[in-house]
């Protein structure tokens, strides 16, 4: 998953599936328009005035928790992504 802010269009993009794909746009309300594949998977999201409809400081800089399932006896991990 990618997070992308552009300042000036106030535009958030949020991608969860990689690579090129064939997407078709879905207006959801007026400021939110999801990506979508032909079987309804959802590739993306874009957020139209983001600053007014999110707390972008929560947000940016994007911040994780990565759970490991426990594989040969390995613990999970745990670790973030400035």
């Amino acid at each position: 998953m990618k997070i992308y802010y552009n300042e000036k269009k106030d535009l958030l993009y949020i991608r969860f599936e990689e690579g090129k794909r064939e997407v078709v746009n879905k207006r959801v309300t007026d400021d939110i328009v999801l990506d979508m594949e032909e079987d309804d998977k959802i590739i993306g999201m874009e957020v139209l005035d983001a600053s007014k409809r999110l707390n972008l400081s929560n947000i940016l800089p994007i911040t994780y928790d990565l759970h490991l399932k426990e594989s040969a006896g390995a613990v999970g991990e745990m670790g973030d992504n400035p």
